[in-house]
Order: C-alpha cells, then structure tokens, then sequence
C-alpha cells in the first residue's frame, strides 16, 4: 500500500493556532517536507517534535517533488508543511499534490490557518462569493491583463502584499478598481499588533504613505456592483450601432433572437426594443 500526503495547515502568526491532530501527525509521519526547515524548525522544537524534515520550496519542486513521491509509493507517510498557513495556496504544495494524484498516492488536508480566509472573514466586506489573486504578477504584461479582469470582478478580490510594495499596489488598484472603492487593508494577522485598515482605496494610499506598513498584509478589495457592471457594459457598446451590436453576435454563429437578446442585455433595454427596431429599418445585417 502506499503512503499519504498528509498537507498540515501551520500558524500564520499564533502559535496557539496549531492543531492537536497536526501535531499529532507531524510525529507520526516518517518525513516532513518544509517550505524552508530553517523557519520550520522553531515551530516543531516549540511543540517537540522530532521527525526527519526535508526542503520543499520553488526552486527544487520537480526534481525533489519525485523524490517524495517515490518515497509515498514505498508506503511511507509524510506531511508537507508551509511556512505559515495551509499548504498548497499560493505556494509550491500545489505541484506536488498534482503529482500525488497522477501517482494514485491518497493526500489529505488537515485544516487550519490561511490568511486569505482568516482576512475576509474580518474585512467587513461580502464573504459569500470572493476571488482569491495570492500575490499579483510581477511581469508588467501578465499583471496588466489580471488588473483588467479584476477591474470588472462583481466577487470580493483578496490579494497578498509584501510590506515594501503596499503602497505601489494600493495606488495601481486605485487607478484600475476606482479610488472610491472599499477596501480592508488587514495587516499582522493574529499577532499582537494585528491590524484592519478599512477604507477607500484612495484613502488607504494616503495613509500608508504616510505611515509606512510593517508586516506582510492581506487586501480585501469590494467587488464592482451589478448597477456598476451593467453600467460600464452599456458604455463600452455605446459608440456601436444597434445594427453592428446584433451582427456582432451574429459573426460568432448565434441565433438571430439569442443575438437581439444578448444585445438587449447588453443596452439595459427589454429585447423586443431591439426587435421592433430592427423591423423598422430592415437592416441587411439581420436577415
């Protein structure tokens, strides 16, 4: 038989945030797999615990990702941990439970900590539906194109954020999202100095020029609202002829009334405008 993967979720700033069960199982297992065993260290000798660890990070996760694996296929059972937080969001973790799976080794999760759910829930913005962007891209081209996507997000965006960058990030989302949009800056989550900034996005880039963040941050950003998306749809068809609109749609091989009532949606309007005035001027287009 083989081993399993077990993913134990870690503190992401109290101690007292650690499982009984992740102990538990961080004893156990024949191997722990550490983003870096140097971190890690602190916390298994603070709970006394013992068992062999290896390093798991970005840098080395195919080729010692195999290793693992081969090792679990021989029936060993070994924990993967992160830094802080629950393995595998935003972090390598994620490759090396794709590989456990095309392998047929079981993984399972032990739940605890992650600052993107701990955030949200404290941010005092919706909850019931939420996008979640880890840290945004550093490439220019690939970070333009992800702002332009949440740029239209109706979803709650929770983003990671170093210290340094807080502010550059803040003024971009500003700029994309609209200054007056809300957001939760939460800083320092679960330490003693654990802090939530709510405000507008405007307002959060005077404040942390002013006051220069310490510690790694979540933002909770508000989604755009249905009248604001509906709004921006209607604008950006708004130099278009109703004529052009229905053969827009046309051009991708819709029906004609699925193509009047996209474009109806589209305008903000009922569908049978659309209808009687394609009547009323017989445009080639819709024939």
């Amino acid at each position: 038989m083989t081993g399993t993967l077990y993913l134990c979720a870690t503190p992401i700033g109290n101690l007292e945030d650690m499982t009984f069960r992740a102990v538990r199982v961080l004893r156990e297992v024949s191997l722990i797999a550490a983003e870096d065993t140097r971190n890690s260290i602190k916390l298994l000798n603070h709970f006394d615990i013992h068992t062999p660890m290896t390093s798991y990070h970005e840098h080395n996760k195919y080729e010692k990702g195999k290793k693992l694996v081969e090792r679990l296929l021989g029936g060993e059972d070994i924990a993967l941990i992160t830094d802080a937080g629950t393995p595998g969001i935003s972090d390598p973790g994620e490759e090396l439970v794709g590989m456990c799976h095309e392998a047929g080794v079981c993984v399972t999760a032990l739940p605890g900590a992650a600052a993107c759910i701990t955030a949200l829930a404290i941010s005092g913005l919706p909850t019931r539906r939420f996008a979640f962007e880890a840290f945004l891209p550093t490439d220019k081209k690939e970070r333009e194109n992800i702002l332009g996507t949440l740029g239209k997000e109706q979803r709650t965006i929770v983003i990671y954020e170093a210290p340094h960058r807080l502010v550059k990030t803040l003024r971009t989302l500003a700029d994309c999202l609209g200054g007056d949009r809300r957001v939760s800056v939460c800083r320092e989550l679960t330490k003693k100095h654990e802090t939530v900034y709510r405000s507008s996005l405007a307002d959060a880039v005077r404040y942390y020029e002013e006051n220069g963040p310490r510690g790694e941050c979540v933002l909770v950003v508000e989604g755009m609202s249905r009248n604001d998306a509906e709004r921006k749809e209607r604008e950006k068809w708004a130099d278009t002829t109703i004529e052009e609109h229905v053969a827009y749609y046309l051009g991708q091989g819709l029906e004609k009334k699925e193509a009047m009532k996209k474009t109806a949606r589209d305008r903000g309007v009922q569908k049978r405008e659309i209808y009687n005035y394609l009547e009323k001027t017989k445009k080639p287009a819709i024939k």
